[in-house]
């Protein structure tokens, strides 16, 4: 088995405290940012515009990670109700942050007039690479619980500050069962999406937008499979609430790439003001 030693954080001085998974979750935050904006001119789609998103989809990822979570653990926070703002101690929910990221960046794109399904297309890289990233955190500091299992690559989580080491320990014979990595499955899952929205993906979809919908299906169809592993909670039908938002996005983003998508050997996608010029060619010839 894979011991995991290190503690869930870096500094923690009573006062302030710096976790493992917020330092990694900040960084995955600019990488993400970084690499759509390196992807957005080759798509005719400004940095600025990229940048002046961006805010808004953290703004909404944070929100909608948040409000998913208290959603989750509602019993908790209906006896605590000062601590649903207290994202620093901890709890988010990576589909609330997904979808609330979303929210924002759409909302925020339709207002300035910003092609919304190029955009989204260009973003599904960065934000399943960040994710991915995101999971090293996870990995460190052992908070999401999995099924216990001996298998040669189970996960022990020996640092008693470790909510997985206090999960698993056998208060008699003071061992700790060790666990499904179920957070490295997803972390390859991510991984694997980011390389098929970078590289095949745009090859093989159009319209704008079918980049994101393809990827945003993939992750949920994955997801749902790997939260087998996990040890949560279930809502109703033997499924945990992520596993029932991931069949909802399924539900939503498997009819749009039946109906809209076009499939088949693309080439690279014009920039948007070549197409903007053949437009206006095309209109001033039939005039």
């Amino acid at each position: 088995m894979i011991e995991i030693s290190m503690g869930p954080n870096i500094i923690d001085s009573g006062s302030f405290v710096l976790s493992w998974h917020g330092f990694l979750s900040f960084i995955a935050v600019i990488v993400a940012v970084l690499l759509t904006a390196r992807l957005a001119p080759k798509h005719g789609i400004s940095t600025d515009d990229v940048y002046a998103v961006a805010t808004w989809g953290i703004l909404g990822g944070v929100i909608g990670a948040r409000l998913l979570h208290v959603i989750d653990e509602a019993d908790f926070y209906w006896d605590n109700p000062e601590k649903i703002i207290q994202v620093w101690n901890g709890g988010i929910a990576v589909w609330g942050g997904v979808l609330g990221g979303l929210a924002g960046a759409w909302i925020y794109a339709s207002r300035v007039g910003i092609v919304r399904g190029r955009l989204a297309d260009i973003t599904a890289p960065g934000l399943l690479l960040a994710m991915g990233i995101g999971r090293i955190g996870d990995i460190i500091n052992g908070e999401h619980l999995a099924d216990a299992t001996d298998l040669p690559w189970a996960f022990v989580w020996t640092h008693a500050s470790s909510i997985s080491y206090q999960a698993h320990l056998d208060p008699l014979t003071g061992i700790v069962a060790g666990s499904h990595p179920a957070v490295v499955y997803e972390a390859i899952l991510d991984l694997t999406i980011v390389a098929l929205a970078l590289w095949v993906l745009p090859k093989l979809m159009r319209p704008d937008g079918m980049v994101f919908a393809a990827s945003l299906s993939l992750y949920a169809f994955g997801r749902a499979f790997i939260l087998i592993f996990h040890d949560y909670s279930t809502w109703f039908w033997g499924l945990n609430e992520a596993q029932v938002v991931s069949i909802l996005v399924l539900m939503v983003t498997v009819p749009i790439l039946a109906v809209k998508g076009k499939f088949g050997q693309f080439g690279p996608p014009e920039p948007l003001e070549m197409r903007k010029e053949a437009r206006a060619v095309r209109r001033r010839s039939n005039h």
